[in-house]
């Protein structure tokens, strides 16, 4: 029996195949019902428009989870934040008071206690909200790398606190 090819596939038939398990994953991803159902149709346009690049039929599910995460990804890119009238400098200074709660000080020294590769972009992101491709750029990284020591930064966080609560 010959290989099947991209040109083999009927979409359709595709579609309905794969639609709850994209459907799924894209649930997860958006933790919305009605922004997973956009994500999923969009995701299957972009692949009706791409499938004669499809390389290995028989990988269809992954090739499709990952538009749909590329899709997802997408959404945020979109996304531009408004300029606040605040002036940067002014921001702390309406802070009249100091958490002294006990989770605060936990957390604190947690992010303390990471390696500087991980509490530097940590602390651009979260405090400074910086872009992983602003944080890039200052550090000298890739925006992947930065991506990478964030996603490690948070585990490290998670396994830190787990370990105290």
């Amino acid at each position: 029996m010959p290989a099947t090819t991209a040109n083999d596939i009927d979409f359709n038939d595709l579609a309905r195949t794969h639609w709850s398990a994209l459907y799924k994953y894209a649930y997860r991803l958006s933790g919305n019902s009605h922004t997973a159902e956009d994500l999923v149709q969009d995701s299957l346009m972009r692949a009706w428009r791409s499938i004669d690049r499809l390389q290995n039929p028989a990988a269809i599910l992954g090739w499709l989870k990952t538009i749909v995460r590329r899709e997802n990804a997408r959404r945020f890119e979109r996304i531009q934040p408004r300029e606040s009238a605040i002036p940067t400098d002014e921001i702390g200074a309406e802070r009249k008071t100091y958490d002294t709660s006990t989770e605060a000080f936990v957390l604190r020294r947690a992010i303390r206690a990471l390696a500087a590769e991980y509490r530097e972009p940590l602390i651009m992101q979260v405090l400074h909200g910086c872009s992983q491709q602003e944080i890039a750029d200052r550090l000298g990284l890739s925006p992947a790398g930065v991506g990478t020591r964030l996603f490690r930064a948070r585990q490290k966080l998670r396994q830190a606190l787990g370990e105290r609560v």
